[in-house]
């Protein structure tokens, strides 16, 4: 028989949520998986009862009550959470009785229902930022080989020119091929190295907070929730913050025109959480940070939703549309990713980062 350790150990590692109750319906155990689709860490929910742990879980109830008293598996497909943070969880679980020093504990399985479709989504984003980043180069290279020709004849007529009213042209030439060559540039993303250092994602987001406090003149209220437990990770300081940055800015500029109706106001949340055992993409890391940036601006029109991270688009008419884009090579290069979510009167921009131990 295995060890007890080894057991434990097998169970923390599973993708499944696994949760041992015990005869009076408290959990004994909770998996890293469980601690992430639950919200909560395994201290909190350890000797806490299903009641505490679910809202609405009524019919949750009845089939532990079952298993425990018949001693049969059941299984319950759809059924829907409500966790103490207000998050809906739709899943598929089943429970199944299991005698422990001579009592009837219950073990948990949970599924959750959208857990493919959001690995689905994290592909489908991943593949479209390849193909934008492939897209780009190769348009940089088409433009930037015949734009170097044209300054550089631009810059020999100037030389050649006597009338001196004749050289603003030569100069408007120039200063717009240079124009095009820094967009070409931006829209590449960061022109520096990847720098790796002990990075603290809190100082990261703290000097945002600052910027934007200065920026917004106190016109936006800022609120920070942070999880002091999320440790230092290899990073790159300067690159993150200012993808964090672009992603604030952007929320900044959305309050320029618009009032949040029945609020105190304009206001983006900071919040940062550590998840265990998480997925991104094809690659399944052993600790993640989650940081969301939550502003109560209009929203992004769903036109534009699912093309905001492609170069060149923006939902403003002054706007660029490279923020969000560079936003996600940066984080990108930090082998994470950028996801939204937006409806009018909240959009949250959830930055998924593994925490790579320090070399």
């Amino acid at each position: 028989m295995l060890p007890i350790v080894f057991q434990t150990r097998l169970l923390e590692n599973l993708t499944t949520s696994v949760l041992v109750i015990d005869p009076q319906q408290r959990i004994a155990f909770s998996n890293s998986s469980a601690e992430v689709l639950l919200e909560t860490s395994e201290q909190r929910a350890h000797g806490a009862t299903i009641k505490d742990l679910l809202i609405e879980g009524s019919s949750t109830l009845t089939g532990l009550e079952e298993c425990l008293r018949t001693g049969q598996t059941y299984t319950q497909r759809e059924a829907e959470f409500l966790l103490p943070s207000g998050s809906r969880l739709l899943v598929d679980y089943t429970v199944s009785p299991v005698n422990i020093v001579n009592d009837v504990y219950v073990i948990m399985e949970i599924q959750p229902r959208d857990r493919l479709l959001r690995i689905s989504r994290e592909e489908e984003l991943l593949s479209k930022q390849e193909t934008s980043r492939i897209l780009i180069r190769g348009l940089a290279h088409e433009i930037k080989n015949p734009l170097g020709g044209i300054r550089g004849a631009a810059q020999l007529l100037d030389k050649e020119l006597k009338e001196e009213g004749l050289h603003d042209y030569t100069r408007i030439i120039i200063d717009e091929a240079d124009r095009l060559r820094n967009l070409v540039d931006r829209m590449l993303g960061p022109n520096r190295s990847f720098k790796q250092e002990p990075t603290n994602i809190h100082e990261v987001l703290e000097r945002v907070y600052s910027l934007i406090e200065v920026e917004s003149a106190g016109k936006i209220k800022l609120i920070r929730d942070y999880d002091p437990s999320i440790p230092e990770f290899a990073g790159d300081k300067e690159q993150l913050i200012q993808a964090f940055l672009n992603i604030c800015r952007n929320a900044m500029q959305a309050f320029e025109d618009y009032t949040p109706p029945g609020t105190d106001g304009p206001q983006i949340l900071l919040r940062t959480r550590p998840l265990r055992q998480f997925t991104i993409g094809h690659t399944r890391h052993r600790l993640v940070v989650r940081v969301d940036v939550i502003d109560n601006g209009p929203g992004i029109p769903s036109e534009f939703l699912n093309n905001i991270f492609y170069p060149m688009v923006s939902g403003r008419a002054q706007g660029t549309g490279l923020g969000l884009s560079i936003t996600q090579s940066i984080i990108g290069q930090h082998k994470g990713l950028v996801e939204c979510e937006s409806q009018p009167g909240s959009t949250n921009f959830i930055i998924f980062i593994p925490l790579e131990p320090l070399s």
